[in-house]
């Protein structure tokens, strides 16, 4: 970082679409040394929009929001803007949401429970040109670029998502939710969640139909006798 960077505050935008929640950080960043609020988003679509308008130094980022998510909006900054560094400020510490920003371009993560000297450092250490990430989500990110290639899943009906399909596979392979979440290197609650989700959306009621489900769609293939 140049004398003169550090001289000068860092100009931030806050992207998130729970009001309560955008003021508050907008609230505690107003009292750190070292950074300037001058934008605040409801969703992607207007963070894009501040970001060509302001250029600011650091996007703060959520990444479920309407419209246009964090994960999109970081895309088309990154893209459109790279003199624009992202640290995306997310509720979900997980392998789900970490891994798809970090491709986007995103340098930083932090969680949205973090204080005011862990998103100083962050802030600073993206404008230096390092990554604001905690050496928790670090070792995570290494040992998800060292391990084998996600399995790979036909396309099933009824709207699942690419993971949600996954998760349905290694129901079907008899994990439980614990090892699913170990597989997936994410939380048992993004786990339980993908769950919900594939239910409602194929009217599973249980595991063992989930099984069925798996076995006819070809998810999974029976074993030889």
């Amino acid at each position: 970082m140049t004398e003169e960077r550090k001289r000068k505050p860092a100009r931030v935008v806050v992207a998130d679409d729970q009001t309560v929640v955008r003021e508050g950080i907008v609230m505690l960043l107003g009292l750190l040394p070292g950074i300037e609020v001058i934008g605040a988003a409801g969703d992607g679509e207007e963070a894009v929009k501040l970001v060509a308008e302001l250029a600011p130094d650091v996007v703060l980022m959520d990444l479920r929001m309407p419209r246009c998510d964090g994960v999109e909006a970081t895309r088309r900054i990154r893209t459109g803007h790279p003199g624009t560094q992202v640290v995306v400020l997310t509720t979900y510490a997980d392998d789900d949401s970490l891994f798809p920003a970090l491709r986007a371009g995103a340098r930083g993560y932090l969680t949205k429970d973090a204080g005011g000297e862990e998103i100083v450092r962050a802030v600073h250490d993206v404008l230096s040109g390092a990554a604001g990430l905690s050496p928790s989500i670090q070792r995570r990110l290494l040992e998800r670029l060292s391990e084998p290639a996600p399995m790979t899943v036909p396309e099933v009906a009824d709207g699942l998502t690419a993971r949600e399909t996954e998760v349905l596979a290694l129901i079907a392979e008899g994990l439980t939710n614990q090892e699913i979440a170990r597989r997936l290197h994410v939380s048992t609650a993004t786990v339980k969640t993908h769950i919900n989700n594939l239910f409602a959306k194929t009217g599973l009621k249980d595991r063992a139909q989930a099984v069925r489900y798996a076995y006819a769609r070809g998810l999974v293939t029976p074993p030889s006798l």
